[in-house]
């Protein structure tokens, strides 16, 4: 079926019903509750009745959200429940690591509708952006879309991509620190770009999607093929004085012969690559077809151990210094080795930080294997349709 509402335009003159701040913060409200009527909006927006009406009135008119039935169990007619309309917009987001390339296309509540992945080894930004030229028009007919209601492109790749010494890495992979992402994947839908760090990506993912809509305060950990971290506080990402917040791969951990090393070069991907590739297997058989071979897991269950190890420490800081209400682990890791990763990080943080004041939970994070590619699509939404923090910080401290 057709939709003949105009697409959605991406400049500011088309834009003034997002522009305010308040249809931002409602449509919020909708999008993280599910479906809300007009008086829970009032109640937790803290805005009138006349203007909740008012607000609820243009984002209905403008396919931003819908009808969804009526609340039943009170008295007088039952009052109308609304939800955030997914085929409102879309967004595309790509994930680039350094052992993979995941392109995603999700639609305004943040399902995945298509997808396409690439197991590759430091991939070149040319050979990245032919990969995507040549997946979008497919991931575009096989969500039966009209690329018109695309708004935007999200890229979440680490920090310090090109230049991190990680085994393997070949010298011209540096290029990657001055590559022009706009011009990598503008075309060849002409859309704008946003760029962000894949943890960041995957704890704003988890915020908006994930177990976030339930704890405002939790510390992300993104097991890729480096460690990266995410800082989410009284619901809103905390990037720090240089945006290097959540760190947490570059902290030094006993590398168990007596000495220091970085705690990524054993919790990642290719800390685990090593012992695997010792007993003959590699990443591929865990995420395929071996992945139930029962020497292959007994390697993945001694990297476990010592991963628990090398987390302890800096969890515990991280424990004393934020307390958080949760610590989520996602990235490219089997749930099942989340899970118990997690469980033995609960067991041995219980025993060795039990005379800290709070302890928060570690669980495996509601995003999991493609959470940088899903919070990389979210950020066109967040920048041209949802809130921003810092914004209404400002506009109290005028007031």
């Amino acid at each position: 079926m057709t939709d003949d509402r105009a697409p959605i335009r991406l400049s500011g003159t088309n834009l003034e019903r997002a522009a305010d701040h308040n249809q931002r913060v409602t449509l919020h409200a909708i999008r993280v509750s599910g479906s809300l009527t007009r008086i829970d909006l009032a109640n937790i927006t803290g805005l009138t009745p006349p203007a909740i009406a008012n607000i609820t009135r243009r984002l209905l008119s403008e396919g931003l959200v819908q009808e969804a039935g009526q609340r039943r169990g009170g008295r007088g007619q039952p009052p109308t429940k609304l939800i955030v309309n997914p085929a409102a917009c879309y967004a595309i987001g790509i994930n680039i690591d350094r052992d993979h390339v995941t392109i995603v296309l999700v639609d305004f509540a943040g399902q995945t509708l298509a997808r396409a992945s690439r197991e590759v080894d430091f991939a070149m930004p040319d050979d990245v952006a032919a990969f995507y030229r040549s997946a979008v028009e497919g991931l575009i007919a096989e969500a039966a879309i009209e690329p018109k209601r695309i708004v935007g492109i999200g890229v979440a790749r680490p920090d310090d991509l090109g230049t991190v010494d990680l085994p393997g890495r070949p010298e011209a992979y540096t290029v990657w620190e001055t590559a022009d992402m706009t011009a990598l994947f503008s075309e060849p839908l002409g859309l704008p770009v946003f760029v962000e760090n894949d943890a960041a990506a995957a704890a704003m993912g988890e915020l908006q999607l994930g177990h976030g809509q339930h704890h405002a305060s939790f510390f992300y950990i993104l097991i890729s093929s480096a460690l990266g971290g995410g800082l989410v506080l009284d619901g809103s990402y905390y990037r720090g004085a240089q945006g290097r917040s959540g760190e947490l791969g570059f902290l030094l951990g006993n590398d168990g012969r007596g000495g220091q090393t970085q705690i990524q070069h054993t919790v990642s991907l290719s800390g685990l690559s090593h012992p695997l590739r010792d007993a003959g297997f590699t990443l591929a058989d865990m995420l395929g077809g071996r992945a139930d071979d029962p020497a292959l897991l007994a390697v993945v269950d001694a990297w476990i151990d010592a991963s628990v190890e090398r987390l302890v420490e800096p969890l515990t800081a991280i424990n004393c210094l934020i307390n958080p209400a949760a610590i989520f682990v996602g990235g490219r890791l089997p749930g099942g080795h989340v899970d118990t990763l997690a469980e033995r990080l609960n067991q041995r943080m219980q025993a060795a930080a039990a005379n800290i004041p709070a302890l928060a939970s570690v669980r495996r994070a509601m995003l999991a294997e493609d959470a940088p590619a899903v919070g990389a699509a979210i950020l066109p939404f967040s920048h041209f349709l949802l809130p921003s923090a810092t914004a209404l910080w400002k506009a109290e401290e005028v007031a």
